[in-house]
């Protein structure tokens, strides 16, 4: 499958082109908005493709063609103001599923974040981010596209335990980075995944398992 990886320069995204530049089933492309990122990623098994998420759908479209399925783990970060996590987080999500509706890409997963759904249950002081990452869940949802939700808990830079919980309604709790990136590629390609949304925190199954639970 090749895969189109939005947020590749991102924690997340990182140990996705990791895990999707070693393997033997899919090839990948990141996007990336500015050239010097290419290198390192390169290095990584991927190849890159310059695009930005506040650019014109046209040109994401035209970044996207060709691509089997798009990733979007693309995220502002915590050192912006709530004006680009709306540009990126909700506009630059939205744009992109124009954009792969465009192209004729039909698999597209998102990385959301844990309970975004569920608006009594969003962090007071990240209410504009769970507000961004909640419409544009819902965009995606009403969009055409065969598409995926996953919404991690509080992420963690410690190893991956290949063990998660997934289910619609989670209450808080954490997961480190790489259980996250492994259960998105997971879910590519997982029937039970398709047109689904889910948490995901650390859990006692391994996650093929909790995927097929779901």
């Amino acid at each position: 499958m090749k895969v189109f990886l939005v947020g590749a320069n991102g924690q997340i995204g990182r140990k996705l082109v990791e895990l999707l530049g070693s393997s033997s089933e899919h090839s990948v492309r990141a996007m990336i908005r500015n050239p010097e990122q290419a290198n390192e990623l390169e290095k990584l098994g991927a190849q890159t493709v310059v695009a930005n998420l506040e650019g014109s759908v046209s040109e994401l479209a035209e970044a996207v063609k060709e691509s089997d399925a798009i990733i979007f783990s693309a995220g502002s970060g915590g050192s912006t103001g709530s004006d680009k996590t709306l540009l990126v987080d909700l506009d630059g999500a939205a744009k992109m599923v124009e954009a792969a509706e465009q192209a004729g890409v039909d698999r597209f997963v998102i990385v959301s974040a844990l309970q975004a759904h569920n608006r009594e249950n969003w962090n007071e002081k990240l209410r504009p981010y769970y507000a961004a990452k909640h419409y544009a869940d819902k965009i995606l949802e009403s969009s055409s596209l065969n598409y995926t939700i996953v919404r991690p808990g509080g992420l963690l830079n410690e190893p991956g335990t290949g063990k998660v919980e997934a289910s619609k309604n989670l209450g808080r709790a954490s997961i480190p980075r790489e259980d996250v990136a492994q259960t998105v590629l997971a879910a590519l390609t997982e029937e039970h995944t398709f047109k689904r949304s889910f948490d995901l925190i650390s859990g006692d199954h391994s996650i093929p398992d909790a995927l097929k639970n779901l």
